[in-house]
């Protein structure tokens, strides 16, 4: 028998968990950035018309620069946005710290359900995580 779905009252789903971590804006703001490779406030104003006011982009930049997902350097009298962070490495690092947290309890049935939704999922990604588990044991063999 298949387990409910349910959410613990303090505990949210991923992907609501992503939006707390950052807001509508700043992800569509990091998406033209990982795009574009760099850019400054005019680029991503133009790139999202009339959607968003230039000030609005301008705080929601110099907030993402504070969060440490952005570095930026001067040209000219404007600042020049670039990642700091690739999107795999944001990815991998917000999936690294739920994980973590969820380890912080007892790691049997969090491992029990990762298996059970990822069989359910793709029977081929049981081979994936068969293969890492025996490549992370090697590594921490010749340690």
């Amino acid at each position: 028998m298949k387990p409910p779905r349910f959410t613990l009252r303090g505990f949210r789903r991923p992907r609501e968990v992503v939006g707390l971590a950052l807001g509508r804006l700043e992800r569509e703001v990091m998406e033209e950035i990982w795009k574009r490779g760099e850019a400054n406030v005019r680029d991503v104003h133009a790139a999202f018309g009339e959607r968003a006011a230039y000030t609005t982009l301008m705080t929601t930049l110099d907030r993402l620069y504070k969060k440490g997902l952005l570095e930026r350097r001067k040209e000219g009298r404007a600042f020049l946005y670039g990642p700091r962070v690739s999107r795999e490495e944001f990815e991998k690092g917000f999936a690294k710290d739920m994980i973590d947290g969820l380890l912080g309890h007892r790691a049997e049935p969090v491992l029990a359900c990762i298996v059970e939704a990822v069989s359910e999922r793709d029977r081929a990604l049981l081979d994936e995580l068969d293969r890492l588990i025996k490549r992370k044991r090697k590594e921490i063999r010749e340690e």
